[in-house]
């Protein structure tokens, strides 16, 4: 649950308002966002992390006025209501510091939530957008460490020994910085290396759907595992048809994970198969474990 996270912040670490370091003396930046409800732009608190030689460099945290209400949901998860806001500076505020941090740098995200989440705040807060480039830590979790069976920022922070508080901005930041700096130790691909997509390598196809079965007819997205993944193999195992993604004649979006689904509710897939839903659309959104549990 929130508390002051600058209290754990080293006094030669920089604070909330202190100016970004040069360019040149930071390897890349990490950034996490808590937001108050569901729309992404409603920034609530903003976590950013500099690294450099493997090694914190300055952190930077600050609570934010989103402009908007806060969910109970959201609260649940991070801890922040709006009395914990109150004289708080919004987006816009931040905007030059946050801009100013991360503009022409490497920016890692656990997740591009973050990235998606600083847009929508800059579009709503008429921003100028951050250029910066970005790099996704989930992915580079998942290729140093395939045999995790989850690589969100929890699970793979205890794998790897990281501390965490985890959905306090600053924590969440730190950890998924950390994430780059063990996964380029451990596999000697340098930070060049991650930001480049392998050559000529593409993803596994989906299985083919088996000529009978219960789930023939079905054409089924999988969020948060592969479409060729274990998953995916045994939904085509019993007639399915696994797709890529969303899509008006999807049936069935499988995530992986159990009920309310937590952070899974931003995805865009996720927000997709919701908005199909209300318009009517036969899709039904389950859990892994449900749909096993029908087919067994």
């Amino acid at each position: 649950m929130f508390r002051d996270a600058t209290a754990d912040i080293p006094a030669q670490a920089a604070l909330s308002g202190a100016g970004p370091a040069a360019a040149d003396e930071l390897d890349f930046v990490v950034i996490d966002v808590e937001t108050a409800c569901s729309r992404v732009s409603s920034i609530c608190q903003i976590g950013i992390v500099g690294f450099r030689a493997g090694t914190v460099a300055f952190e930077y945290e600050t609570l934010v006025d989103p402009r908007d209400h806060f969910s109970s949901f959201n609260t649940r998860i991070h801890g922040i209501a709006a009395d914990h806001v109150a004289g708080k500076p919004c987006f816009a505020d931040v905007h030059e510091v946050v801009d100013g941090h991360l503009a022409g740098r490497t920016t890692v995200a656990h997740s591009y939530f973050d990235k998606g989440a600083l847009a929508a705040a800059c579009r709503v807060h008429d921003r100028t957008m951050v250029k910066t480039t970005w790099l996704d830590s989930v992915r580079v979790a998942k290729r140093a460490w395939p045999e995790l069976s989850s690589h969100k920022l929890n699970v793979v922070s205890k794998h790897l020994g990281i501390p965490l508080r985890h959905h306090d901005a600053l924590s969440d930041a730190r950890a998924a910085g950390m994430i780059v700096v063990k996964a380029i130790d451990h596999t000697g691909i340098p930070l060049a290396g991650w930001l480049m997509l392998p050559v000529g390598q593409r993803a596994a196809p989906a299985p083919l759907p088996a000529p009978d079965g219960p789930l023939k007819g079905h054409r089924v997205a999988i969020l948060g595992q592969p479409r060729n993944g274990p998953l995916a193999h045994r939904l085509a195992g019993s007639g399915a048809r696994i797709v890529a993604g969303v899509g008006s004649t999807t049936t069935i979006l499988a995530v992986i994970g159990e009920e309310p689904f937590g952070y899974v509710r931003y995805d865009a897939q996720f927000r997709h198969a919701l908005e199909l839903q209300r318009s009517g659309r036969a899709i039904r959104i389950m859990s892994e474990r449900k749909i096993l549990e029908l087919l067994a």
